[in-house]
C-alpha cells in the first residue's frame, strides 16, 4: 500500500467524470422505463443503455474507491468514520423505506374495509402457509446471518481460508433464499392485483427480495475481494458494510415473517 503523506487525515478527492455519468444513467434508466411502460417508441431501447450505462459507471467508479482505499491508502481512520456514518445513514433511509409498507398493511388490516368482507386477511382469499417455505427462508436467512459473522471475526483474527469459506456459506445461502422466494411467487395463490393484501404482500417481500439480491452481489464482490487480498485486520470497512447491509435484511426479513406471514395470516 502506498503511504499517504498528506498533513491531514482526511481524502481530497481527486475530480472525476462519474457523478456527472451516474446522473445522465440514472435518468436515462427512469425516462426511460417510464417511455417503455406506456409503450412509446424507444422507450425499451433507452432504458437498456440506461442501465448498461449505470452498470458501467459502478464498476468503474467503485474501481477507483477501491484503488484509493487499498493502494493509495486514501481510507485513513477519519475516512473510514466518514463512510460508516454514511452507511448507517443510507440504513436508517431504507428502515424508512420499509416502515411505509408495514404501515400500510397494519392500516389495512386493523381497519378492515367492507369490501374485503370487513375481514383480515380478505374474505375468500387463500393466503400462504408460514410453517412451510416462510419458515424455511427464515431459518436460511438466520444461517446466512450467522457465516457473515463468521466471516467477519475470521477476517478480524486474520484467517482468510475461514472467511473465504464462512462468505462462500452465506452467498449460496442467499441464493437459496431468492431461489426459494422465486418458488413461493410462482405457486402463490393470489397476486399482487388481488386488493390489498395482494399489493401490501408483494411490495413488502418483493422489495425485501430486491434487497436480498442486491446484498448477495455486495458480498459477492467482498468475497471477490476477499480472495484477491483487499481485505487485512485493520483495513476491511467494504465488508463491514456489506456485512451491516445483510444483517438489517435479516432484521426486516424477521419482521416480515412476524407479521405478514404468521400474524397477517
Amino acid at each position: 500500500m502506498i503511504k499517504n503523506n498528506q498533513l491531514h487525515s482526511f481524502h481530497l478527492v481527486d475530480p472525476s467524470p462519474w457523478p456527472f455519468v451516474s446522473a445522465f444513467s440514472a435518468f436515462f434508466l427512469t425516462f426511460g422505463g417510464v417511455l417503455y411502460m406506456h409503450g412509446y417508441a424507444g422507450g425499451s431501447f433507452l432504458w437498456k443503455f440506461g442501465l448498461a450505462m449505470v452498470l458501467f459507471m459502478m464498476f468503474c467508479w467503485w474501481r477507483d474507491i477501491i484503488r484509493e482505499g487499498t493502494i493509495e491508502g486514501q481510507h485513513t481512520l477519519s475516512v473510514q468514520n466518514g463512510l460508516r456514518i454514511g452507511v448507517l445513514l443510507f440504513i436508517a433511509s431504507e428502515v424508512m423505506f420499509f416502515v411505509a409498507f408495514f404501515w400500510a398493511f397494519f392500516w389495512s388490516s386493523f381497519n378492515p374495509s367492507h369490501a374485503i368482507g370487513a375481514v383480515w386477511p380478505p374474505a375468500f382469499l387463500t393466503v400462504l402457509n408460514p410453517w412451510q417455505v416462510p419458515l424455511l427462508n427464515t431459518v436460511i436467512l438466520l444461517s446466512s446471518g450467522a457465516t457473515v459473522t463468521w466471516a467477519h471475526h475470521s477476517i478480524v483474527w486474520g484467517s482468510k481460508s475461514n472467511a473465504v469459506e464462512a462468505l462462500i456459506y452465506t452467498v449460496v445461502l442467499a441464493a437459496a433464499f431468492t431461489a426459494l422466494q422465486g418458488l413461493e411467487y410462482l405457486t402463490a395463490p393470489f397476486s399482487i392485483s388481488d386488493g390489498i393484501y395482494g399489493s401490501t404482500f408483494y411490495m413488502a417481500t418483493g422489495f425485501h427480495g430486491f434487497h436480498v439480491f442486491i446484498g448477495t452481489c455486495f458480498l459477492s464482490v467482498c468475497l471477490g475481494r476477499l480472495y484477491l487480498g483487499h481485505f487485512t485486520k485493520e483495513h476491511h470497512f467494504g465488508f463491514e458494510a456489506a456485512a451491516w447491509y445483510w444483517h438489517f435484511v435479516d432484521v426486516v426479513w424477521l419482521f416480515l415473517f412476524i407479521t405478514i406471514y404468521w400474524w397477517g395470516s
